[in-house]
């Protein structure tokens, strides 16, 4: 009889939006816990869901003397379970200084780009990644504290795109049950333990305070909040999707090959204020344009309360021009910094 947790892992498989089942999956593997217990629990399931599976371990070049026992690990317990596994390496502290980002956000963002590219490359059409429960309440958490909305407070999904996570339902104690029970060796990452990065002192001093000085239900609570949260975005995506064509006349590529919006003003004026913030956020990105909050709520209210011929500036050269009727988001100027009007009043 399977093990408890492939049982529950195979019902999170096959309740999903996109049902997996006969798919080619590449699964990231660290050589931690969780993701050696999926690594195990998905070559469980290969027969039962009929899945084609791969493994990647990702060295990011920030724990040389841990990364050959971490990747003999991985390796060793891919071989034994006869799946496909290759070790890839990125430079995290070049990107970093490259891009001015955390060391946290770069490292995540090259984790991602190096699994989307083998998946290329050996045609997988899923990716598993071993985030459990108790990252769940650690990644709302987080978020909280740096003001995210609604969306960003919703958590991690289940499925996003061609991204899937079975442990999300999981608490790490049951993983680590699980790995006793069936005696699967595993590693420490020791950056888990440094308290520089923002999160580890989320995971190990934030949450623990909460638990012991105001509510030992903490990570419950964080779990409930984020799953209503989804729901509440589910909605208002179909609402939104109900709502885009009424209020963008065009959006299209300029001349000069630049992105380009018209967007009817009284359609958008009529929309509820949610629905205006989640259109404007989403336009931005289409337009490749930083959708920061500043930015949503300015062409917002330019929507709302602007005087025609009024114009907003944002970053990297899109103006948008407001007239009676519409709102005009362009790049005249190409993508770069400039200053004037397009238009003299």
């Amino acid at each position: 009889m399977a093990h408890p947790l492939v049982m529950k892992v195979q019902r999170v498989l096959t309740g999903l939006p996109k049902p997996v089942e006969g798919d080619r999956v590449l699964i990231g593997v660290s050589g931690g816990p969780d993701s050696m217990a999926l690594l195990h629990v998905l070559a469980a399931l290969r027969q039962p869901c009929s899945l084609t599976l791969f493994a990647a371990y990702i060295d990011h070049g920030l724990r040389p003397d841990e990364v050959p026992q971490e990747w003999s690990c991985v390796e060793q317990a891919a071989h034994v379970l006869g799946i496909e596994c290759t070790c890839i390496s990125v430079d995290v502290y070049a990107e970093a200084a490259r891009r001015k980002l955390s060391i946290e956000h770069a490292a995540r963002e090259l984790r991602y780009r190096a699994l989307a590219e083998l998946g290329m490359q050996w045609r997988t059409g899923l990716l598993a990644v071993a985030h459990t429960a108790d990252d769940q309440a650690e990644e709302v958490l987080l978020r909280l504290l740096r003001g995210g909305g609604r969306k960003a407070l919703s958590g991690m999904s289940l499925q996003a795109g061609h991204v899937i996570r079975p442990f999300l339902g999981i608490r790490k104690s049951e993983v680590f049950a699980y790995l006793k029970d069936q005696g699967i060796v595993f590693c420490h990452d020791s950056s888990n333990d440094e308290v520089q990065f923002l999160r580890n002192r989320v995971r190990l001093e934030l949450l623990p305070f909460l638990e012991t000085r105001f509510d030992p239900g903490i990570r419950s609570a964080l779990l409930k909040t984020a799953a209503n949260l989804a729901e509440d975005e589910e909605l208002l995506e179909q609402l939104l999707s109900q709502s885009w064509d009424r209020v963008i006349d065009t959006l299209d590529i300029d001349g000069s090959g630049y992105p380009f919006c018209r967007l009817h003003r009284p359609a958008f004026v009529q929309l509820h204020g949610a629905l205006q913030r989640r259109l404007i956020e989403q336009l931005l990105w289409r337009l490749d344009a930083a959708a920061h909050h500043a930015q949503i709520l300015a062409v917002v209210t330019l929507g709302r309360s602007g005087r025609p011929g009024s114009e907003l500036h944002l970053r990297r050269g899109l103006r948008v021009v407001l007239s009676r009727t519409h709102l005009t988001f362009s790049y005249p100027q190409g993508k770069g910094p400039w200053r004037g009007r397009l238009h003299s009043h």
